[in-house]
């Protein structure tokens, strides 16, 4: 049984290679096991494995693009010194930074010229 799962594999891994599924291909057998001890069907299985490709493709996609705009440095908002610049809200911009606000758009209606509505979506943050 040994052989015959070992010759499935390495036809496995053929084919995954050669449909360009890189991560599904180092992944699978680790996947295989866990969905195993978990009791979970075939189509979990398959799902957390073109998961794991997606998430390592978006990654590999991020990487290319930052390489293509030859920037300088890279930097991130945690490398940002706001004692340096101590009229920007830390708070107000790490509460941006993670994009919560744009689940909850509200609409306005702003008044204007007789015959001419105006509507912008805003959002609100609170301040705690």
């Amino acid at each position: 049984m040994k052989t015959l799962e070992t010759k499935s594999m390495v036809l496995l891994r053929h084919a995954l290679k050669a449909l360009r599924l890189p991560t599904v291909g180092a992944e699978c057998e680790k996947v295989a096991h866990q969905c195993a001890a978990d009791n979970a069907d075939h189509l979990t299985y398959l799902l957390q494995l073109t998961q794991l490709e997606l998430l390592e493709r978006e990654k590999r996609a991020a990487e290319r693009r930052l390489k293509a705009a030859r920037f300088p440095t890279i930097k991130t908002l945690d490398t940002f010194d706001f004692t340096a610049r101590p009229t920007v809200n830390m708070m107000l911009v790490t509460e941006l930074a993670r994009y919560e606000f744009i689940d909850y758009p509200l609409r306005l209606i702003a008044p204007n010229r007789p015959g001419v509505m105006q509507t912008k979506w805003v959002t609100t943050l609170v301040a705690t």
